[in-house]
């Protein structure tokens, strides 16, 4: 072990939704440090508790709660958050917002010195096509979802407070993916199963991904910059491949891996796009639960090119993004025949 983990394996470490696709991650990497980790999660997760966490049982909402997760800690990742593309603007802005506000105060209060968060690049989407854009461009007027626009307000509080005494930053990891997930990766097996999946537009937009291992280092990355390089504090990266992907080759990419077949057919962004008004009303009006099958926010997000410039990731917090998209396909087939 050098001397960097040596000093990092005598503290401690809250990982917010520690129990998650990312979350579980980046306490696995905390752990290989030899760092005492602590993880905050609505749910039980007894796989951690056998790894050696202390899994605090909770909800984001709870101030109370909250705080106490912080009581003694050296760093915080705050991981948890509540995804989606369909649901009440409150059902976001809750744990999401005032979630944030909670784990901030805990920070406070305990005096934790660094605060890693886990955004989006969600919170600049307004829409339209993004080509290798870098953190210079700012919030939209409007945002394309509620999601967006709660991790956007979160993600301003975490830059907004820090400090000379709370030291933060930002992530904003792309479309992860990989062994474990329990959000992409099944949604694209769910639908693909169904054979109801379309290319929408003429398929030629390019995306930003990120492999679940990359993403768990960039947290690390930012923590370990966190205490070298003052400058990094109260700013927000992009973090992802390094190399954007056309979005229906990754996807097809990821059915082959499950054995399936690829989505050839396609539809029109127009008429995706007015299909899924009909779906989103069709549930309000007979107020159905669960999510559409199909959002607009989905189809912007599908049809429209995003993908990002993660220089300044690579600068100021050292991440390099290690585990190639192909290597990660290969990772994912064997995966799946492990028997996911």
């Amino acid at each position: 072990m050098d001397t960097d983990h040596q000093s990092h394996s005598r503290q401690t470490a809250l990982v917010t939704g520690g129990g998650g696709f990312v979350g579980r991650a980046v306490v696995e990497r905390l752990l290989e440090r030899g760092m005492f980790v602590r993880t905050l999660a609505r749910g039980a997760y007894p796989g951690l508790a056998k790894l050696g966490v202390q899994t605090v049982q909770g909800d984001m909402r709870d101030r109370r709660t909250v705080v106490d997760a912080c009581h003694g800690c050296d760093v915080v990742f705050h991981v948890a958050a509540k995804a989606g593309a369909w649901g009440r603007y409150v059902d976001f802005y809750e744990p999401n917002v005032i979630g944030t506000e909670n784990v901030i105060a805990g920070c406070r209060k305990h005096g934790v010195g660094r605060l890693v968060f886990t955004s989006s690049p969600s919170v600049i989407f307004g829409g339209d096509d993004q080509a290798g854009i870098d953190e210079s461009v700012g919030y939209p007027q409007r945002f394309a979802s509620h999601y967006s626009a709660t991790k956007a307000i979160a993600e301003q509080l975490v830059l907004k407070a820090n400090a000379r005494s709370l030291h933060t930053v930002a992530l904003r990891p792309h479309l992860v993916w990989g062994p474990n997930d329990n959000h992409i990766v099944p949604q694209i097996i769910a639908q693909g199963k169904t054979g109801k999946l379309r290319i929408i537009g003429d398929g030629s937009q390019q995306v930003d991904v990120t492999y679940i291992d990359n993403a768990a280092d960039a947290h690390l990355c930012a923590v370990d910059a966190l205490m070298t390089n003052d400058a990094v504090g109260g700013k927000a990266y992009f973090i992802s491949q390094g190399q954007p992907v056309k979005l229906w080759d990754i996807i097809n990419g990821i059915l082959e891996a499950a054995g399936l077949g690829k989505v050839t057919n396609r539809i029109p962004r127009g008429v995706a796009r007015f299909g899924a008004t009909a779906m989103e009303l069709t549930h309000r009006v007979f107020r159905r639960r669960g999510e559409p099958r199909l959002t607009r926010f989905v189809v912007d997000q599908m049809s429209a090119t995003h993908y990002f410039n993660i220089e300044a990731a690579r600068r100021d917090l050292n991440y390099v993004p290690k585990v190639s998209t192909d290597e990660g396909l290969v990772r994912l087939r064997e995966w799946f025949e492990n028997g996911a």
